[in-house]
């Protein structure tokens, strides 16, 4: 069996997703299978890529059934450098080893995993009315309280059971714009939250509520966009709202636990972390009732062991996806193996050219993503249509600052 899967090239290919890239790994072996991965490098990792090929070539004539000896080998040669980039690009290597050795063996992905536990996985519409307002790339485009309410009511009509959504903030005009300053979208390096920011949190959520009605679960994301006393701040102002859970990011095992002891609803966070060690000391802490894992980052054989230790501090786990169709399905197999699932993040909204670029779609049935028996993924990119969409050369590093400061 060693002698299969042995590994010839090692590429990588991206193209346009309209308002930033999608970034494929292929990994060739002489058998001439092929595995693929999705990783990124928009969510602040610029890089991914150029690790890859720094050290891509380590894997040619290896057996890519070996996965866990190849990363461990990459983890060696890259020890001083371990987290960011570098932990993203080990985490993209070893997912296209996955799909690789999955295609070898003429299996689904889950089965490496240990067999999946669920045949359908319940999904949530995540960035839910904040893509819309990208209004030159997303249709029907949002711009004001009627677009909110409108796709509020359609998740449901779409058979939807749950929407995620960011910080918005309305004009006396009932116009909206995001709010997001730990991601730059207003300059405010205290990222204080002030009663303005969280009454106009709670009138969107609330609109959001009114629209999409009693049954539908609505998750809020603050992401990065307060310190602990903004956190603290939002969930005084929302207690007695209807929420599934909070999402939030700090680095602080012991300011997150503080905030969660302080909340009424539940806290999911940590899809910022890579290994499992970043994770430990917040399990310690208590800081999380749901653990979120980006396995694009992490890897998915990685994601799996970083699922476990969450069990053994019984919470529960969810996965970051707000990439291409290829990530989705890989978050798919690891949402159908392992045991302690909450619920799966997806975006519903596409653009045009999704289902032109890759050779299989998502299925979604009644608000849940059916698992696939093709081997490896179940998904792959198509190179020639690739080509028709060439990567963008203006992205999110070189836009133009939201603020400068004064001469």
């Amino acid at each position: 069996m060693s002698g299969k899967a042995i590994i010839s090239d090692v590429k990588t290919f991206s193209c346009s997703n309209s308002w930033r890239n999608y970034y494929f790994l292929k990994i060739t072996s002489q058998d001439g299978l092929s595995g693929w991965a999705e990783f990124d490098q928009n969510f602040g990792s610029p890089g991914v890529e150029a690790v890859i090929k720094q050290i891509g070539h380590r894997l040619v004539g290896q057996s890519a059934m070996n996965h866990e000896h190849i990363r461990e080998d990459l983890r060696n040669v890259t020890r001083p450098g371990q987290g960011g980039v570098v932990g993203q690009a080990l985490g993209a290597l070893e997912n296209a080893l996955l799909d690789l050795k999955a295609k070898t063996l003429d299996v689904p992905c889950y089965t490496l995993l240990g067999g999946k536990i669920r045949d359908e996985i319940r999904v949530y519409w995540s960035h839910c009315v904040s893509y819309r307002t990208r209004t030159e790339h997303f249709s029907p485009p949002i711009t004001d309280i009627e677009g909110v309410r409108q796709i509020a009511r359609e998740v449901g009509e779409r058979g939807f059971t749950g929407l995620k959504t960011n910080i918005f903030e309305y004009d006396d005009n009932d116009r909206i714009t995001n709010w997001a300053p730990g991601f730059g979208s207003v300059f405010e390096p205290g990222r204080n939250v002030e009663r303005h920011t969280r009454q106009n949190l709670r009138r969107h959520l609330e609109t959001m509520r009114e629209a999409a009605g009693p049954d539908i679960d609505i998750l809020l994301d603050l992401n990065f966009n307060a310190r602990t006393e903004g956190y603290i701040e939002i969930l005084r102002e929302i207690a007695d709202l209807d929420i599934f859970w909070v999402e939030l990011d700090t680095l602080d095992p012991e300011a997150m636990a503080m905030i969660r002891d302080k909340s009424a609803h539940p806290i999911a966070g940590l899809e910022t972390l890579i290994g499992l060690q970043q994770f430990l000391p917040f399990f310690r802490a208590g800081a999380v009732d749901v653990a979120i894992l980006d396995t694009p980052w992490n890897g998915v054989w990685q994601s799996m062991k970083i699922a476990a230790a969450a069990e053994a501090y019984d919470v529960n786990v969810a996965c970051h996806n707000f990439y291409g169709h290829l990530c989705t399905m890989m978050n798919a197999h690891f949402c159908a193996a392992v045991p302690n699932l909450r619920i799966m993040e997806t975006d519903i909204d596409r653009i045009s050219w999704d289902k032109d670029i890759f050779t299989h779609e998502p299925e979604f049935k009644d608000g849940h993503l059916v698992m696939p028996d093709r081997p490896g993924w179940g998904t792959e990119p198509i190179e020639e249509a690739l080509l028709d969409h060439p990567s963008v050369e203006m992205n999110m590093y070189n836009r133009v600052p939201v603020a400068r400061l004064r001469s």
